[in-house]
């Protein structure tokens, strides 16, 4: 009994795997195309006027990107402070991390075309309208011209309900933050890079970056989907099925306050609906799992104000509920079957081509590296940024060459102040960029070096650690002051 068991998770989790290895893996590379070659001022160009105009383009530019909903949050802060208003930062926020080129492939690979179709246009319309709501109904703020951003003195923006400095003192003449005409200089992209350099940077993103960030995830989610698959009882699910309503609000219940990416609820979804959840109710998890989770609830209703966070929390809870009824009554459901080997169990991962094995063995194998080095890049030798330790108690000299290979650079960097903070909040590679680029706006700092695996900042020139605490609480993280040398 316990052997079958095995066997039936087994094949299910193969199978789902061997479904989406392929198409995942071309979402993942168009993701690391668009994140090298496209330019970053043009998410921050068009997205400035308070018109619906801007809304519809953050929308569009959000539905493709491969953000997940904590990656979304420091990314347009990035673009509120380049002057983005907060109707365009709206509808990014909710239209980003619902859907991306990668997600869009996999729901393909196993949703069918109907559903890969209905997702990115749900998360498009429910991006507009949750932009135009805060337009309409959120608090106005002026445009750059007028002085919002920062203005002379201030280099931060004033949030909704409150005047916050990020980095500045009100008295002083100069702001401690690096500022061109009022907002944070993004960090340069390399110039002279060819398309080969450029095809590794997109290679690196996608096979590094991403799969660190969607990888922990996804896993989750396909090892959840197996267990619903061989351990849910379809009646449970299927009693429930002509309550379509009901099917969707409970969804939304258990949708909201959890954390799941778009790729990893997708699985998630697809076994739901093998057990009898409506194809409805599905579309809604998909929406609502990845757009909101207890944390974006916080740091939202912190950085942007709780008028904004209702507002957009309205949104996508009416978006997922009418395009979810849409699904249910208006178009055929035999467009939305699921297929019939994950229903009825009726393939094993023994009926796989050699092909899909390939696919799956390069996820996998792709996985474990991505795994690896962030595993690595944690645990290297703690001790040789750590200036208050002996050097001596690194337990193996391979640990250190850091010090070998840079004694060049020993001197310069011993004359120059050395800050250490903990940041909390931190959960995907976008959030190390974007406290980064922070921290690089402030005045003073030469270099910055952020550990994703231990929430360690490594600040390198003489600067105010007020100045970088508040810029980082101003990202929506939390900074701490560990030690100055």
């Amino acid at each position: 009994m316990v052997l079958n068991w095995i066997e039936s998770y087994w094949d299910a989790l193969v199978m789902m795997t061997a479904e989406m290895a392929p198409y995942l893996l071309l979402g993942f590379f168009i993701a690391g195309l668009l994140h090298t070659f496209v330019p970053r001022t043009l998410y921050s160009k068009h997205l400035a006027p308070r018109n619906m105009k801007s809304v519809v383009k953050a929308a569009a530019i959000g539905v493709p990107l491969p953000l997940c909903s904590c990656g979304v949050i420091p990314t347009t802060v990035s673009l509120r402070k380049e002057g983005a208003s907060h109707g365009a930062c709206t509808s990014f926020l909710i239209a980003t991390p619902q859907t991306g080129v990668d997600s869009i492939a996999a729901t393909y690979s196993l949703m069918g075309l109907p559903f890969a179709i209905i997702r990115p246009l749900a998360a498009l319309f429910t991006a507009m309208f949750g932009g135009w709501l805060v337009n309409k109904f959120g608090r106005p703020t002026p445009s750059r011209e007028e002085g919002e951003t920062y203005g002379e003195g201030h280099c931060c923006h004033e949030h909704e309900e409150h005047e916050e400095h990020c980095c500045c003192h009100e008295h002083e003449e100069h702001c401690c933050c690096e500022h061109d005409h009022g907002h944070v200089q993004p960090a340069p992209r390399p110039h002279g890079r060819g398309w080969w350099e450029g095809l590794l940077e997109a290679f690196d993103y996608a096979f590094v970056d991403m799969m660190q960030d969607v990888g922990k995830w996804l896993v989750v989610g396909l090892l959840i989907a197996a267990l619903i698959t061989v351990a849910v009882p379809s009646e449970w699910l299927a009693a429930l099925h002509d309550y379509k309503l009901l099917n969707m609000l409970i969804v939304l219940a258990v949708a909201i306050p959890m954390y799941v990416c778009a790729t990893g609820s997708i699985p998630i979804a697809v076994s739901l609906m093998a057990k009898g959840l409506t194809p409805g109710a599905a579309l809604v998890l998909l929406m609502a799992g990845p757009a909101v989770n207890s944390a974006s609830i916080l740091v939202i209703g912190k950085v942007f104000g709780k008028r904004t966070l209702w507002l957009y929390l309205l949104s996508i809870i009416i978006g997922a509920i009418l395009f979810g009824l849409g699904i249910d009554y208006l178009l055929p459901q035999d467009w939305f079957a699921v297929q019939a080997g994950f229903a009825n169990d009726e393939h094993c991962a023994h009926g796989l081509s050699v092909m899909d094995w390939v696919w799956v063995a390069a996820l996998v194998l792709l996985l474990i590296n991505a795994f690896w080095q962030m595993h690595r890049h944690g645990h290297s030798c703690e001790c040789c940024h750590d200036h208050d330790h002996n050097h001596e108690a690194c337990e193996h000299e391979a640990h250190c060459h850091e010090h070998q290979s840079h004694e060049h650079t020993a001197h310069e960097h011993a004359i120059a102040e050395v800050t250490r903070y903990t940041i909390s909040g931190m959960s995907c590679n976008h959030c190390k960029a974007n406290v980064e680029r922070a921290i690089r706006g402030v005045e003073g700092v030469e270099d910055v070096d952020v550990n994703l695996a231990t929430g360690i900042a490594t600040v390198t020139g003489h600067h105010d650690p007020e100045c970088v605490i508040r810029q980082v609480d101003d990202f929506g993280y939390s900074a701490t002051i560990i030690s100055e040398n």
